[in-house]
């Protein structure tokens, strides 16, 4: 089976930390891919939030997922620390790539767990039709 490789681009533009709750965990007793998907979303909103914007309002405009992709590295468990480091990949005229690097401390150690690449597309929902990148929210994109 052909995998998918992501590469993380190493232009950080943001870094969150949240922790494995109980509820993020599944019966393998490590972090579910629905929970990872979950914090994911986190990560970008709260990204979105600290350039003043939502996933609804940037700069008059929406955003929409259109491709998300996922390599798993290391397992995370209940209580462990996520470093979550965001990045930007291609730019398009409609939208953007944001990668998401998670990873983990263990005995002194980083430990990459996971990296992610969600798509992300300007939608207007009211017409149910992609939208232009807004050129304010891309020179702030660019400047990272």
């Amino acid at each position: 089976m052909a995998r998918i490789k992501l590469v993380f681009p190493e232009n950080i533009i943001y870094t969150l930390t949240i922790p494995v709750r109980i509820t993020d965990i599944n019966y393998g007793n490590h972090l579910g891919n629905d929970a990872l998907v979950s914090i994911l979303h986190e990560a970008r909103v709260h990204w979105l939030n600290s350039l003043n914007y939502t996933e609804l309002n940037i700069e008059g405009k929406s955003i929409i997922m259109n491709e998300l992709a996922v390599n798993y590295l290391k397992e995370m468990f209940y209580g462990d620390i996520i470093k979550i480091e965001l990045s930007v990949g291609d730019i398009t005229p409609l939208g953007f790539e944001l990668y998401y690097r998670m990873s983990i401390e263990k005995n002194g150690e980083n430990l990459n767990s996971a990296i992610a690449k969600t798509g992300l597309i300007f939608f207007d929902y009211t017409a149910k039709k992609t939208s232009s990148i807004p050129d304010v929210f891309l020179e702030k994109i660019k400047a990272n």
